[in-house]
C-alpha cells in the first residue's frame, strides 16, 4: 500500500502542476508580424507624466499652446491621437499618444527635427520643472481592434493596461480578436496597443463612453452576450497586473 501509495504521488503532482502551469506553444515569427496590423506601418508612443499638483494647471496650458504645432506641423509625420489628465486613477497624472506614419524612420526624423526646433527645446526644458517623473513606452497596434480616429465630444475615456505574463501575448491576440466584437455595439473601442519597447507585454485598450454610468451598463451588459464570459474566463489567467484609468480629453485632443 505503501509503495503503490509513494508511485502515485509523483503523477499526481503532475496533474496539479499542469492546472496551473501554462503551456506556451514555440514560435517561429514575431509577436510583432503576427499580431500587428499589415496594411499600416504606424507606430505609437504613449507618453505618462506624473505632474507637481500645484503644476498642473500650468503643464496643461503649456503643453495646449505648443502640442498642436507639432501636431499640425506637415514636415513632422506624426499625429497626436488624444491627449488627457487621469481623472480617476494615479492623481495629477497626464496621457499622451503620439502616431508616427512609417514607423521607427519616421520617430527617427521627428525626433531629430525637434532637436532643432528651439520653442520644442525650451518647451521641454520648462516642461521638466513640472514634472515628478515620466516614462513612455512605444507600442503597435493590434490587427483586430479599431483604428483610433478623432471622435467629437464629450466623452469620458479609459485607458485598460495588462500587465502579460511572458510568452502570452499571441494567446492573449488569439482570445481578443474573438473577444472585440462584442464590446462594439456602441461605438466604446477607440484603440488596442501592445509594447514593443519599454515595459514589455505590456497591453493597452482603450475605450471611450459618454460617462461613468454609460460606462457600467454597456460592461454590464457584455456578460448578456453567449461566449464573452468564456472568453475573460481564459484571458484572465494570462494576466500578471491590470491598471484602470479614466481619464478626461483636454480641448486640444483630437479625441474628445
Amino acid at each position: 500500500r505503501g509503495l503503490a501509495s509513494s508511485a502515485s504521488r509523483p503523477r499526481e503532482d503532475s496533474w496539479l502542476k499542469s492546472l496551473f502551469v501554462r503551456k506556451v506553444d514555440p514560435r517561429k515569427d514575431a509577436h510583432s508580424n503576427l499580431l500587428a496590423k499589415r496594411e499600416t506601418s504606424s507606430l505609437y508612443k504613449l507618453q505618462i507624466h506624473n505632474v507637481k499638483p500645484e503644476c498642473l494647471d500650468a503643464y496643461n496650458k503649456l503643453c495646449q499652446e505648443v502640442l498642436p504645432k507639432i501636431h499640425e506641423e506637415k514636415h513632422y509625420p506624426c499625429a497626436l491621437v488624444g491627449t488627457w489628465n487621469t481623472w480617476y486613477g494615479e492623481q495629477d497624472q497626464a496621457v499622451h499618444l503620439w502616431r508616427y506614419e512609417g514607423g521607427y524612420p519616421a520617430l527617427n526624423e521627428v525626433m531629430s527635427k525637434l532637436r532643432q526646433n528651439k520653442e520644442f527645446t525650451e518647451f521641454r526644458k520648462e516642461r521638466g520643472n513640472m514634472l515628478l517623473s515620466r516614462k513612455n513606452q512605444l507600442l503597435l497596434e493590434f490587427s483586430f481592434w479599431n483604428e483610433p480616429v478623432p471622435r467629437a465630444g464629450p466623452n469620458i475615456y479609459e485607458l485598460r493596461s495588462y500587465q502579460l505574463r511572458p510568452g502570452t501575448m499571441i494567446e492573449w491576440g488569439n482570445y481578443w480578436a474573438r473577444a472585440i466584437r462584442f464590446r462594439q455595439d456602441n461605438n466604446e473601442a477607440v484603440g488596442g496597443f501592445f509594447s514593443q519597447i519599454g515595459q514589455l507585454y505590456m497591453v493597452h485598450h482603450l475605450w471611450a463612453y459618454k460617462d461613468l454610468q454609460t460606462r457600467e451598463d454597456i460592461r454590464n451588459a457584455a456578460w448578456n452576450k453567449p461566449g464573452w464570459d468564456e472568453l475573460v474566463y481564459y484571458t484572465v489567467p494570462l494576466i500578471q497586473e491590470m491598471e484602470s484609468r479614466i481619464m478626461i480629453p483636454l480641448k486640444i485632443s483630437p479625441l474628445q
